[in-house]
């Protein structure tokens, strides 16, 4: 009976001790083990990261240098603190990743002061890839998606011009939404809209946040994170490793397959444009079957509640298409029938005489 209650009080001492501590560190240990399972999902195809080996000078790099970059140990440079440059970074490989998020780590600094300094840098998703253009030294009429750090508020200078011309000082801007800069906007298009550079995109974009990003002394990031179907931008330079929401849009309907890149440019006014990072992750989204059936491919960019100029165009053009088709049929079908009965009633007509005689 001893030796029992012995082995009874051993047995409870065991129990306690594996809940009491074996359990939490199991638990401690499942946590880091997932903890680096996210590591995993980074897809250093599509990330550029330090020391930048061989970017842009070699057959095996995975990425493409266009205009004025500058690429050191330390940062890449899109452009230098001088007007009139233009400069981008693509990535070779068009990423086919259904959900994923973008982590931009970036710094924006040069020697001009409050909007004495220009134009911004834009970060792409886009069908088309090392396309020269006016919006951010990339084409206007891209595919895809676009994401923009605007540094010089191009429409409230110009209205300030109108108001202070000779004989036209009149109402101030507070007709308009005030916006202050640096702005962080998105936009996505299907070839057929074109980022107004004069309006800072204001006709096209899907919403935005201020950001004020230039010379600071610490760490500044943006991601850019797109998890079914929703567009989500976030935004921490305020040195506080915090995430703060920029915008969220959801029905964003984005195809595979398109090229991830960065550009920026300089007009009368510069800064320096420098990518530190750009890490992009692949994320694990469990989805119902519902939604599994609802997530058809997309060929398309377009986003839902949101007429795209072409795309209710072609739509028209292939019901027309569709309604012409039907008619040209339905009146062949008819010439058919009629041939077809003209055949019958010949026949009818010649037994109809054989009988008679």
């Amino acid at each position: 009976m001893a030796a029992l209650g012995k082995r009874s009080i051993w047995s409870w001492c065991r129990s306690r001790f594996l809940r009491i501590a074996v359990v939490p560190l199991l638990t401690v240990l499942v946590c880091a083990v997932s903890a680096d399972q996210t590591e995993e999902y980074l897809k250093r195809e599509h990330s550029l990261t330090k020391p930048y080996q061989g970017v842009g000078s070699s057959s095996s790099s995975l990425w493409d240098l266009m205009g004025s970059v500058l690429v050191t140990p330390q940062y890449v440079r899109l452009t230098p603190d001088q007007q009139s440059k233009q400069g981008a970074v693509w990535n070779r490989m068009p990423c086919y990743l259904r959900d994923w998020e973008l982590q931009v780590h970036f710094k924006v600094h040069g020697q001009g002061k409050k909007n004495l300094n220009g134009d911004g840098f834009a970060l792409w998703f886009t069908k088309d890839r090392m396309q020269e253009g006016s919006v951010f030294g990339s084409k206007h009429n891209f595919v895809g998606l676009g994401v923009f750090v605007d540094t010089y508020p191009n429409e409230e200078k110009q209205h300030e011009k109108k108001r202070y011309s000779a004989g036209n000082e009149q109402r101030p801007l507070s007709f308009l939404y005030q916006r202050i800069f640096p702005y962080v906007s998105a936009m996505v298009s299907n070839g057929s809209l074109t980022y107004d550079h004069s309006r800072d995109g204001r006709p096209t974009e899907l919403g935005g946040c201020t950001a004020m990003v230039r010379n600071l002394n610490h760490d500044t990031f943006l991601v850019i994170r797109y998890v079914k179907r929703r567009l989500t931008v976030m935004i921490d330079i305020d040195g506080k490793q915090e995430w703060r929401d920029c915008l969220d849009v959801p029905g964003v309907r984005l195809p595979r397959g398109y090229y991830f890149g960065a550009s920026a440019a300089t007009g009368d006014l510069s800064d320096n444009h420098d990518i530190i990072s750009l890490k992009l992750y692949q994320i694990t989204v469990e989805r119902t079957p519902t939604e599994e059936k609802a997530d058809k491919e997309v060929f398309i960019p377009s986003v839902d509640n949101m007429k795209l100029p072409g795309v209710e165009d072609a739509a028209e053009s292939m019901s027309g298409f569709a309604l012409f088709l039907i008619i040209f049929f339905s009146l062949l079908g008819l010439v058919f029938a009629g041939v077809i009965l003209l055949i019958v009633y010949n026949k009818w007509q010649e037994r109809s005489r054989k009988h008679f005689y």
